[in-house]
């Protein structure tokens, strides 16, 4: 007879009758599904941020709205709102610096805004391009402009060189173009695909016509990301403004809140009004505020779905 010896199973050797067990690799803790101890932490902390945020907000329009007897009696800001009025927001859009301003700001917002898209995207365009000219040395001059600057004094010479001082230009111009917006928007077209835009060549279609039909219409996302961003950048600019004018009436709405808030100004057109007690500052000063945030405030939620897809995508294929 022949003896049967068992033996160890050998190493990576499957044994018969057992089935080996499969464990899956853990998973990363953001991955796990949060427990409702988690999720009322969350939620109590989103909470108390937001209510951080809307409640400087808050007492910024509930004054602005509050008429002068609930300021006197509140000793400044409101917070709880009584007999609400208008009076103020009439007033300052009936005519005078503020209104004017407004326009200044709106008008320099619209148009510096198509300017810069206009140079952003064509250049951001052209540099996406493999074989256009100079496109490696253009490149590294925009990325260099972002490390090096020229300074305030050399920019100002400038501008003041040009003639531009006291003009409308001057509030454009110095900051129409954004090296990290065309970089955001160079990523964005070179992630399109290029057998896409072989196609439109071979059927005869030019760069032009690339360009408007089929590189815009696939990039509405970044595009609206970026046109937020510029419009938001012009519209909330003072700085310039402030250097490159002297002129009052061409001021935009940001400065003239300055005046109001900080140096205690009483706006042109309004001074009867507050000194015969049917205005407060205080009502005209948040009122201003409340204006300078209105159109942020309205925009954002509109172009707030494209951020995902319009920042990041465009940096990851960047």
């Amino acid at each position: 007879m022949t003896a049967v010896v068992d033996r160890p199973p050998a190493a990576g050797e499957r044994q018969p009758g057992r089935r080996r067990r499969w464990s899956a690799p853990p998973r990363p803790v953001w991955e796990e599904t949060p427990r409702r101890a988690g999720l009322a932490g969350k939620g109590l902390v989103l909470g108390i941020a937001c209510c951080a945020i809307l409640f400087p907000l808050w007492i910024v329009v509930v004054t602005s709205l509050s008429p002068k007897k609930t300021i006197d009696e509140t000793g400044g800001l409101v917070v709880i709102p009584k007999g609400l009025t208008l009076v103020a927001y009439r007033e300052l859009l009936s005519g005078g610096q503020v209104q004017r301003a407004a326009l200044v700001s709106i008008g320099v917002t619209v148009v510096g805004t198509l300017f810069s898209m206009a140079v952003s995207v064509l250049c951001a365009y052209g540099l996406s391009r493999r074989g256009s000219l100079g496109h490696r040395w253009i490149l590294l001059t925009l990325l260099a402009t972002m490390f090096f600057g020229a300074g305030l004094i050399p920019t100002y010479l400038l501008v003041q060189a040009l003639g531009l001082t006291d003009t409308y230009l001057a509030l454009i111009l110095p900051s129409a173009v954004s090296v990290f917006n065309i970089l955001v928007l160079r990523g964005f077209f070179m992630g399109i695909s290029p057998e896409l835009i072989d196609s439109a060549r071979i059927d005869g279609a030019g760069d032009w016509r690339i360009l408007w039909r089929i590189v815009l219409p696939l990039s509405r996302a970044v595009l609206a990301v970026i046109t937020l961003f510029y419009a938001v950048g012009y519209w909330s600019a003072w700085f310039n403004a402030s250097i490159y004018l002297t002129d009052q009436d061409m001021m935009p709405l940001q400065n003239v809140m300055i005046q109001l808030v900080q140096k205690q100004q009483r706006p042109v057109g309004l001074s009867a009004q507050i000194n015969t007690g049917q205005l407060a500052p205080l009502a005209v000063q948040m009122a201003v505020m409340v204006m300078a945030l209105l159109p942020v405030a309205v925009l954002s939620p509109f172009v707030q779905r494209h951020f995902k897809k319009g920042m990041l995508t465009g940096a990851v294929k960047g």
